[in-house]
């Protein structure tokens, strides 16, 4: 699931000799702006599942919202295997000070038929948003108690059937007309697509403001 933001073109093509998966990150579109100016600064990040540990990224580009990549990799993969693998694809907004944004995702199926590709024809997939899910503080229930004159408590419990790659954790943050006032996090639960947190993250909210704020929550792979 997720909210489509831009899309990704890609070309692949499976090089028998060498047994590889070569994949061209082509371009991409329609970015959402990250960044104060009206731009990002995007980069591509990808991975073969379920194998986490060779992965490739391309080049930042800078202020744009639709780059052009055009950089090739090879993944080592025995033919036999293409039908059990997938491509991952995390696009993501390059920040100096901070940790980069996820801009969204593209999972890519179905190897064995894209391996008899020419490596020239663009494949065009939605990149899906993060999944995030936002919810008045004056709601309680469901993980949010706001009362008067006492902190809002967001107690995370868990989540479950998330998409790889699996290092996950929760980040809320408190937001007033749009802006972030303050944020927490959940610590990271490793390699899994199921994770229980049981943790508690609390706000200070004076009372007079609780019903002018909101709560987003976002699950997040750690990398």
């Amino acid at each position: 699931g997720g909210t489509p933001c831009g899309r990704l073109s890609v070309a692949l093509r499976y090089a028998y000799g060498t047994e590889q998966l070569v994949v061209r990150v082509l371009r991409a579109r329609d970015l959402p702006a990250k960044d104060a100016n009206g731009f990002s600064d995007p980069y591509v990040k990808m991975y073969l599942l379920p194998d986490r540990k060779k992965k490739f990224q391309t080049k930042v580009h800078r202020r744009t919202l639709n780059p052009v990549f055009d950089e090739t990799f090879s993944f080592g993969v025995p033919f036999a295997e293409l039908p059990a693998r997938r491509l991952h694809f995390s696009v993501y907004d390059f920040d100096r000070f901070s940790r980069h944004d996820l801009i969204g995702q593209v999972v890519l199926d179905n190897l064995l038929e894209a391996a008899e590709r020419d490596g020239e024809t663009p494949i065009w997939r939605d990149i899906l948003e993060a999944t995030a899910v936002r919810r008045p503080l004056a709601a309680s229930g469901g993980g949010g108690v706001c009362s008067p004159g006492r902190p809002c408590v967001c107690r995370m419990r868990g989540a479950m059937g998330l998409p790889p790659p699996p290092d996950p954790y929760v980040k809320a943050s408190l937001m007033a007309e749009g802006r972030r006032l303050k944020k927490r996090k959940t610590s990271i639960k490793k390699n899994t697509l199921n994770p229980s947190y049981n943790e508690a993250l609390v706000f200070d909210v004076p009372h007079e403001s609780v019903h002018h704020v909101s709560l987003t929550i976002a699950v997040v792979d750690y990398d």
